[in-house]
This record gives structure tokens, sequence and C-alpha cells, in this order.
């Protein structure tokens, strides 16, 4: 059962407990802690479905997905089928299951977008008639109402009018013979009616003793003349009860009548809470939707910043470590990767990662790792994990990893169908959570899954026995696995393993990050440089004695440490690209940042200007109104009567006042003799931006300016000195007959997000699709990039842009902008 063994290695159980805790029903937590593994690729994607649409339907909804009401009935429909007598609380409890059913039925028919959901609840029945009639029968303390039956309702009756004469008799006794009692009240013993008698005055109330007080001071007596009408009372109860139960039988009878519809809601509404809790948990971990590769197209799984979900558990809810993410990029021609590297640098938990990652995909998870999420269907994930050694069974280290090894190899070669064993033969739903008996009838179906495609998780293969034979084994089996394995995945400490790259290219190395500053490791995983163990430099930080570090390492040799050597070069150069590559990405980030700023104040001061202008033109109109009114005013004093020459120049001089008083000012010439020079500071006003001037004027008038990282080409009427001087107009000479047209604007050529077309793994008819969209809505260069790899996507990309009827010329980017790995077009 060595898939068994791998989950319990991988702690798939603890994670299918955190799993639970995001569950809302009883029911789905049990389902969520016994999750079955889909056996076909095609249910993994519907559980992915079904996890992608609940997650896009609670962001719809405000409180999210309710599972109010619904309980676990499947005992209840158990008893009920056997003729038993369900109690009032079983009988409330399939009501309100009813009633939360048929609201997720409500909620999700109410949205668009969801076929899988909606296919799911479409044949859902939730009997309303029969929700109604329990709750006509039962109230909310599950007992039998007076309206469950005419005769019910009678015998009631009988009960309340006998308990008001037995009381009054008693109230009358009470009161007859007060001196003889403890205290004034009526209370039961053994379902009859008695009062408190002092004991020395028992003989006062002859009657029937019930019970006696602790001290015997009091004793509970039934009246003889009671007596009667309590035998008749215990009558009408039995006659109750046997109504009650008769009520509750037709009831039970009705719920087991429709059980198989019962059970299906029951297994529905247990699915759509097991999609739930996987959407919120995926949630939680920041996770992102996996999608399934064919290693056999060429497709490279991509897991980038993929992190531990247990140790992301442990860092919320234990205060523990940050989680360092690593990074998985296989190509498709792999099939063997060894990390290598000193103890305690994360190989472990690697293989671990990713071997969660495969089961997460499989059963409908979210894989915590940044988009693209893609991943193979791996139909068998197998493990040799730890130490298997065991004093019992008389088991070394080394028995125990090559039994398991051969468990593994046993399962690869059979296919991995040890057989489903259950007490209700082959029926089950790999999709379907456990729920007993309710379950495997309404899932009925049997799935089976295609062979060989195997994900294999080694650690510290051939560890444990003698160097050499381990190092020959490891080499051996390593090469079988190549040839029977979809991907394996081994860590090492034998340096023969490292050599396997550069003899089969279906071999990888990796290793991980050590600091030789602080001497531990960083937890980073580096891909295709092998790793050096380190032994040494830890035993010594651990507080081995120095003189015994430095006796081992001449016992290495100096071919060992020359191989160090290399691999430590390595190891530098890799950090120093990675540095150089996050300037890069800080200088272009910053690049963008100004751009939009200068974008964003431009745009501000267009619609300063516009706002300007309009308001201007309401002025100037204002004005023109106003202007036009006092003229009317003026000629109709100059129209009544005969005007006199006094009376017209005075209409002259208001006249010249009103002409005087709404033409516009004159404006001031500006100053001018400024002419910019290098190195001068200036300010440029459309902008609103000060500059340093890097070239002088030129014929045209235009000049060189820079601000922050951004050079631009400028005209010399847009700029002014920091005193607000304009600049001297440059006299062109005359020009010749012939008219020769003006340069073109020196526009900076600048790399942003919006002109940076990313084709890493697309194939070429895809990538050809993306780039004509974008280049017919460039108007400036595009950066395509298409990386190194083999080289064909850059060979279709070149041949597309060659033959494209928009583009001037193409050529590699810069060496900081991805050199080969990127090609610049240019647009005409």
């Amino acid at each position: 059962m060595i898939q068994s063994e791998t989950l319990e290695l991988l702690e798939w159980y603890r994670l299918c407990e955190h799993l639970a805790t995001f569950a809302a029903t009883k029911l789905g937590a049990t389902a969520a802690r016994h999750l079955k593994i889909p056996d076909s690729q095609s249910q993994s994607e519907q559980l992915l479905e079904q996890t992608k649409e609940v997650y896009q339907l609670e962001t719809r909804l405000t409180t999210g997905l309710s599972f109010e009401g619904i309980q676990d009935i499947g005992d209840s429909l158990e008893r009920a089928e056997r003729s038993g007598v369900l109690a009032g609380e079983e009988l409330l409890a399939i009501a309100t299951t009813l009633a939360g059913a048929r609201n997720l039925r409500r909620v999700i028919d109410n949205q668009e977008d969801l076929p899988i959901l909606t296919d799911l609840v479409a044949d859902l029945r939730t009997y309303p008639e029969l929700e109604q009639e329990i709750h006509r029968c039962i109230d909310e303390r599950a007992q039998v109402t007076d309206r469950a039956s005419q005769k019910l309702g009678e015998i009631r009756t009988d009960l309340r009018r006998l308990r008001s004469q037995i009381t009054q008799k008693l109230q009358n006794i009470l009161q007859a013979k007060s001196g003889a009692v403890q205290e004034q009240l009526i209370t039961q013993r053994s379902d009859r009616f008695v009062i408190p008698v002092k004991a020395p005055q028992k003989d006062a109330i002859p009657g029937i003793v019930h019970d006696t007080s602790t001290s015997g001071a009091t004793l509970y007596v039934e009246p003889n003349s009671v007596v009667p009408l309590g035998n008749q009372l215990r009558q009408i109860i039995r006659r109750e009860q046997a109504e009650e139960e008769a009520v509750r039988r037709i009831l039970t009878e009705q719920i087991a009548a429709v059980k198989p519809d019962l059970e299906r809601l029951l297994a529905i509404a247990t699915t759509l809470d097991l999609a739930t809790a996987r959407s919120r948990y995926s949630y939680w971990l920041g996770a992102n939707p996996p999608r399934f590769i064919q290693r056999e197209d060429r497709e490279i799984i991509t897991l980038r910043n993929l992190r531990h979900p247990l140790l992301v558990w442990q860092e919320q809810h234990e205060q523990g470590q940050p989680v360092v993410p690593v990074d998985l990029l296989i190509s498709p021609q792999i099939r063997v990767v060894t990390i290598t590297g000193p103890n305690t640098g994360g190989k472990t938990v690697t293989l671990k990662t990713l071997g969660l990652a495969a089961l997460m995909a499989k059963v409908g998870l979210f894989v915590p790792a940044r988009e693209p999420v893609e991943i193979p269907w791996f139909d068998q994930v197998l493990a040799d994990i730890g130490d298997e050694q065991s004093l019992q069974q008389s088991l070394s280290t080394f028995s125990g990893h090559i039994r398991r090894i051969s468990r593994i190899l046993e399962a690869l070669g059979s296919g991995g169908d040890e057989g489903d064993e259950g007490d209700e033969g082959d029926e089950g739903d790999c999709n379907a959570p456990y729920l007993g008996n309710s379950w495997r009838r309404y899932a009925n179906a049997q799935y089976k899954c295609p062979m060989p495609n195997s994900l294999v998780l080694l650690d510290e293969v051939g560890a444990g026995t003698d160097p050499v034979e381990g190092s020959a084994l490891a080499i051996a089996l390593l090469q079988y696995l190549a040839s029977h394995s979809q991907l394996t995945i081994a860590t090492t400490h034998f340096g023969e393993l490292k050599a396997l790259k550069y003899e089969d290219d279906r071999f990888e190395n990796a290793s991980v990050e050590f600091d030789e500053s602080t001497l531990s490791p960083t937890y980073r995983l580096l891909w295709g440089i092998p790793g050096r163990s380190n032994a040494l430099t830890i035993a010594l930080r651990l507080g081995l004695k120095p003189e015994v570090v430095q006796q081992a390492k001449t016992q290495v040799g100096e071919a060992t440490d020359e191989v160090n050597q290399v691999i430590a070069g390595l190891e530098a150069q890799r950090r120093r690209q990675e540095t150089k590559a996050a300037e890069a990405q800080s200088l272009l980030q910053q690049a963008e940042r100004l751009y939009k700023e200068v974008s964003a104040k431009a745009a501000s001061l267009e619609e300063r200007e516009s706002s300007l202008r309009a308001s201007q033109e309401v002025a100037v109109q204002q004005a023109i109104a106003q202007a036009k009114s006092e003229i009317a005013q003026v000629i109709r004093r100059l129209q009544q009567g005969t005007p006199t020459a006094q009376e017209a120049q005075q209409a002259t001089n208001a006249l010249n006042q009103i002409g005087q008083q709404y033409q516009p000012a004159t404006p001031a010439k500006p100053k001018l003799g400024f002419m910019p020079k290098v190195g001068d500071r200036l300010r440029v006003p459309k902008l609103g931006q000060t500059a340093d001037v890097i070239t002088a004027p030129d014929e045209d008038g235009e000049l060189s300016v820079r601000f922050g990282l951004m050079k631009m080409t400028v005209k010399l009427e847009d700029v002014e000195s920091l005193d607000g001087q304009k600049a001297e107009p440059i006299i062109k000479p005359k020009a010749a007959p012939a008219a020769v047209a003006p340069p073109p604007q020196n526009v900076p050529e600048i790399r942003t997000s919006q002109n940076t077309i990313d084709l890493r793994g697309k194939r070429v008819a895809d990538a050809e699709y993306i780039l004509d969209k974008a280049i017919s809505e460039a108007t400036s260069p595009v950066w395509i990039i298409h990386g190194y790899g083999t080289g064909k996507l850059r060979q279709g990309v070149h041949a597309f842009l060659q033959q494209h009827p928009r583009v001037k010329n193409y050529e590699p980017a810069e060496q900081a902008d991805g050199g080969t790995g990127v090609t610049v077009a240019h647009i005409k």
C-alpha cells in the first residue's frame, strides 16, 4: 500500500484536517477528513470547476454561501428504512435540512455562468410538502403538537381537564390541613401528584407515600381522594404516548418512501459544502487554480513562488517562521531532477511541497503558487521520504529504504491498481466524499485510470550503505525511473549523480542555496547548478573543533576542492546576474512610474487649460451681453426726444467708457534675451517640470533636456528661464527655393508594461495571434519576450514580423532588456 504510505509521508491527512475547518457542516468536515483522491483527470477537472464556480459565487454574495439548517440525517434515514420510528428531534433535523438545501438551490439558480453548480442542483428534490407536514406535527421543542391528529387533540383536552381536577382537590386539602403540610406546594413523584406532609402528622392526611425527603422530616403523600384520578391520568398519558408515536410513525413512513431522493439531497449538499471548503481554503492560502498540462505537447511545468501549505498554516496559526517559496520550472524533456546541497537546506521540504501540490490539484484545490500554475495530472504520487529504520522488524535504514523503493517499483509496474475494498463491492465515485452507505448508493460509477504517469519523490536515494555501492544503486534506479515514470525528484549527496545531467538530457540538476557569510541555508532552490553539501562548514558552525575540520579538508582532496570552487563560482555568478536583473527591473519600474507621473501631469495641465479657456469664454460672453445692454440704454436715451449736441457728447463718452471697461487688456510683452546653454537649468511650463539642458538649441530652435531618467527634445518657445524670461527666437536664414521638410522630433523609446508582450510558454500559432493584435494597436516599438528555449518560438516570431505590413524592422533588445531572448519590433 505504497500510495497510503506516501500520503502519510507527505502529511496529507494534516492538510485534510486543515481543509475540514473550512467546512460549514458536519458532513462536509467528515468528507474533508476522508478526502478521496480521484482516479482520472476528468474527475479532477470537474472538481476544479466546482471550486472555481463556488469561488466566483462567493465573491458575488455579501455573506457567502449559507449551509444553515443542513444536518447529518444519514442515520435517521437508515432507521426509517428499517421501519423504526424517528424521534421529534430527528424529524425536525430532516425538515431543516430540506429547507437549507432548498435555499442553496435558490441561491445557485439565481446566478448566471455557473453551469457545473446549476447542473449539480438541477435534480435536487426538497419536498416542501413533507417539510410543512413535519412542522405542522412537530413544534420547535421537538414535541408532537395538538393539531397533529384529532384524536391527540381530544386526549390532551381530557388530560388538561383531569389535571385541573387533581390540582383543585389537592389545593382544598392544603387549605384544610395547612397545619399538617410542610409547605403550600403541589409537586410530582413518579408521575403522581403529591403534597409535602410533616412526618409526625402523616395520619392527618391518609394516602400513599411516594417519596421521603433526605432528612426524613417530609413525606410526599398522594391523598386517597385523588388516587383514582391519578390512575385515570396515567391511563390517558399512555393513550397520549401511543397517539404521538402513531403520528411520528406516519411521518417516518413518508420519509422512508422518499429515502433515495433524500440521500441524493444529502450527497449534493455535502458535495457543495466540500467545494465551498476547497474554495475558502484556497482563498485563505492565496492559491491559484492549476491547469493540467501534457508534457508530450512540449509544455513546461510552471510553479513559481510555490509554498508548502502546512508551513503556511504553521506560520499563520502557530507563530512559525516565514515560508520561503520555491520556483519549479521543469522542461518537458526532463524526467529526473537531482537536488543536492547541505542538510537542513530545504531539499526534503521541496519534495513534500511538490507532492502536496500535485495532490491538491488532483482533489480540486488551488495550488499556493503564482499564476500561471501549470502541472501534469499524475495518476500516482509515490514517495520514499524519511528513515524507515525499525528495531521490531529488524530493518536498518538502508533496508527500510530498499523495501519502500521496491513497493514503488511494483506500483509503477502494476499501474497502481491495488483494488478498492469495501463493504458494498466496487461501488463509489472518486469524486464522492466518504459518507457511508447513503453516498455509495447514490454514487455508483466505477472509474479507471491509464498508466504510466507517476510522480516519484526520493529522499537521500542510495543512502545508508557503502557510498560506492549506494551511488551505483542510485544511478541505476534513477535511470530506470527516467523510463518508467513521468517525473522523478531525488535528493542526494552523491557527487556521481550530479554528472548524470551531462550524460543524459533527461536529467537536470538543482541545489539549495547556502549563505557562506552567515553559514546558514537560505532555503532557495537554484536550477542548473549542482550543490555542495557544505558538511565541513556546517560542522564548524555547529561547534566541531577547527583542527578536526581542517584535517578533514586535507582528506577530501584537491579535485573535490576544485569542483567545489567551480560550483561556488557558478553560484556567485548566478547571484550577480540576479542582482543585475533586480536592478534592471527596479529601473524599469522607476521609468514606468516617472512616465505615468509625466503623463498624468500633462493631462492635468491640458484639463486645466481647457477649463480656463471655457471659463474665459463664459466671462467674455457675459461681458458682451452686459456691454450690449448698456449700449442699448444709451441708444434709448438718445431716441427719446430731440438729442442735443451736449447729449450726443455724453453718449459718446459713455460708449468710450464701456469700450475701455470691456476691452481685454493688452498683454505685456514677455521678457526676451534668454538663450539656454548646455548645463543651464530651465523650466518647461507645459510639463510643469524643471530640466537640465544637455544640447544647445539647433537652427530649428530645438534643444535636448533631461529631467529625472528621461531625455526629451523640446522647442525653444516651450521653455523659459527660472525667473520667467522667454528665450530669444533663432532667426533662420532665408530658405532656398526648394522646401526641405524639418527632421522628425526625437521621441524617446521607453519600454513599459503596456508595450511589452510575454510569449514564453506559448505555441507559435497562439503567439502570432497575440502579436498581430498588439502590432495593429501599437504606435511605438513593441518589446516581445520569447525567451531562449529551443529557438522555435523565436524563429516563428521573426518570420511573422518579417512579413507583417506594419513592422518597419526588428532587432534584438539591449542586453539589460533581455538580449537575444527579447525582440524589439519597430512600427511604421
